[in-house]
């Protein structure tokens, strides 16, 4: 019998050890969340953070993870934060530079109202105090895609500051267990974005891409309120919906482009975007460190630039298991800037901090204060086209995520995990709706169909709801004929898989070509059922003697013999009629 070894788990707010030995689990208390997994043949300590069990005192082993983000969210917006150059994805390089965006001398930035509007949007969504008058500031630091040498960003006064942002993390094995946490937001500035360095390693060179450079930015500052990387994906992806609901950042989170496939794609000639590249607006920095409860915080790490949800909780796990691993051993923690590593499943060192970067931050020159208003700091007379009004803002928020979800709730009895579902998917709610609209069938069965079979088929496929081949009117249609009872519901699954495979058929062209309506003649049906009933005495025998799997033999044998065109509940109540006659 294989040695028992500890796993650190996170129960609550505490990271524990917990025992393990075989498949089973022991230690104070159930053991939920992240549990780490080692490909194997990884010898690195670092990468294995499982050591010999041994009996310790109550609490010893007690460590309490503390998380905190920072949130990049590009901005949806036409133009640069600073400059007229357009905003595209995968434009050939360097085609969408202006003179400002190149730092050429003379240049002077012009503050874009949408940008400004979106901020202010977005920290109303998240309950922030919205600062009638915010500062810019540079940020000098020295980097080859930041040609001025600096960022223009607003760290002394801020746009909004001390909002608060709810979301919902799972704390079971069943869907149904959620509880409902808050973070803190600290604040949200705005800022310029860098350019994009394109490391070729072959040739042993860099090349700068500089579309990028002046893009808007939101960042969004969340206080270290979370304990391990479950609540902190959950956060995120709670942030991503309301971005997206207010129209500020369509807050896709992917990879960015090689350049190896930006070589290759415009040596051809190609002026679009190619087709291995991804759309990353939303980028993650997670600080992280752990301590005993009841001591001082402890040496924080930074892992930088994480473009997924599922990247994010794996890195943050893996960084609080190392941290302990790394303490528990007598080593010290060093306050530096990592990676994550997805192929390998771990962080890896980047930079230390331990010195202070100096980024000699001062007051941008070249803008004055932004100064908002409400309607009653209006001033009389003024231009609508030269103030921005929060209170105006603030009348025309969208409906959020969270009163989304409550209103599937109440109207159509959603269970919460379901109306979760249908939001996390980009077109889902939309594509339901639709159906809703036009099907007569109850909203449950609706929900099913959406969430289990239609689902289901995208996730197989790897299509987003507006490549299905299937539209909403053609899963109305079907559910129509299935709550008629015009086919069984092996049939409606049938019909399904042709709709999805062949564009053009109707649910019912499909259902009259493949003769898969049910049986409307009960006297046949009878028939065949009696039929069955002589042809399977053993089985009649069994089910006389009180055995109540034996019906469903018989109601499958009915239904082969009908080629599945039967109704099994009709089918049941005959041969529970002739049965007991």
């Amino acid at each position: 019998m294989a040695a028992p070894v500890q796993r650190w788990s996170c129960v609550g707010k505490r990271w524990v050890l917990t025992y393990v030995d075989g498949g089973s689990r022991h230690g104070r208390g159930a053991a939920i969340g992240f549990t780490s997994r080692r490909k194997r043949g990884q010898s690195s300590v670092a990468q294995q953070p499982l050591i010999t069990a041994q009996k310790s005192r109550k609490g010893e082993h007690e460590w309490a993870a503390v998380v905190g983000l920072e949130i990049h969210a590009q901005i949806s917006s036409n133009s640069k934060l600073f400059s007229g150059s357009q905003v595209h994805f995968a434009a050939p390089p360097n085609s969408l530079v202006s003179f400002f965006d190149a730092s050429l001398p003379g240049t002077l930035p012009v503050l874009n109202r949408r940008c400004v509007e979106a901020a202010v949007m977005t920290g109303l969504a998240l309950n922030c105090r919205i600062n009638k008058k915010s500062l810019f500031d540079r940020k000098h630091y020295f980097y080859a895609d930041l040609p001025a040498g600096y960022q223009i960003t607003q760290q002394r006064l801020p746009i909004a500051v001390n909002g608060s942002l709810a979301y919902s993390v799972c704390v079971g094995k069943k869907p149904s267990q959620v509880s409902t946490k808050t973070v803190r937001i600290k604040q949200i500035q705005l800022e310029q974005d860098s350019g994009k360095s394109l490391h070729d390693e072959p040739r042993s060179q860099t090349l700068i891409d500089l579309n990028r450079a002046g893009v808007g930015l939101l960042e969004v500052v969340l206080e270290p309120d979370m304990s391990c990387g479950e609540e902190a994906a959950s956060a995120v992806r709670e942030l991503q919906l309301i971005l997206q609901a207010l129209g500020t950042s369509q807050a896709n989170m992917a990879a960015g482009r090689s350049l190896v496939t930006l070589r290759r794609h415009f040596q051809r000639g190609g002026d679009g975007s190619p087709a291995e590249t991804q759309e990353g607006q939303l980028r993650v920095d997670a600080n992280i460190s752990v301590h005993h409860p009841g001591e001082p915080l402890g040496v924080r790490t930074e892992v930088k630039n994480l473009n997924s949800a599922r990247f994010l909780a794996k890195a943050i796990d893996f960084e609080i298991e190392r941290q302990i691993h790394e303490l528990e051993n007598g080593r010290k923690i060093l306050n530096e800037t990592r990676s994550f590593d997805y192929k390998l499943g771990c962080t890896m060192p980047m930079r230390d901090k331990e010195g202070k970067q100096d980024y000699r931050f001062m007051p941008e020159p070249n803008l004055p204060p932004l100064l908002l208003h409400d309607t009653a700091s209006l001033p009389p007379g003024a231009d609508p086209q030269q103030v921005i009004n929060i209170d105006w803002i603030r009348e025309r928020l969208p409906e959020l995520p969270s009163e989304t979800r409550e209103k599937l709730i109440q109207q159509y009895g959603m269970l919460p995990e379901h109306s979760f579902a249908l939001l996390n998917e980009v077109g889902l709610l939309e594509f339901f709706q639709n159906v809703i609209k036009e099907t007569r069938a109850e909203p449950k069965k609706v929900t099913s169909w959406v969430l289990n079979i239609f689902l289901g088929f995208l996730k197989q496929q790897n299509l987003t709801v507006n490549e299905s081949p299937v539209t909403p009117s053609a899963l109305a249609e079907l559910l129509n004929l299935l709550d008629r009872k015009a086919i069984s519901s092996s049939a409606a699954k049938q019909v399904f898989e042709e709709l999805w495979q062949s564009k053009g058929k109707t649910p019912s062209q499909i259902v009259s070509e493949k003769k898969l309506e049910l049986m409307q003649d009960q006297e046949a049906l009878e028939r065949v059922c009696h039929t069955v009933m002589e042809g399977h005495p053993q089985v009649v025998m069994d089910v006389k003697r009180g055995n109540p799997r034996a019906i469903n033999k018989l109601i499958g044998l009915v239904r082969k013999a009908t080629l599945s065109r039967a109704d099994p509940t009709v089918i049941k109540k005959i041969l529970e009629r002739k049965l007991s006659s």
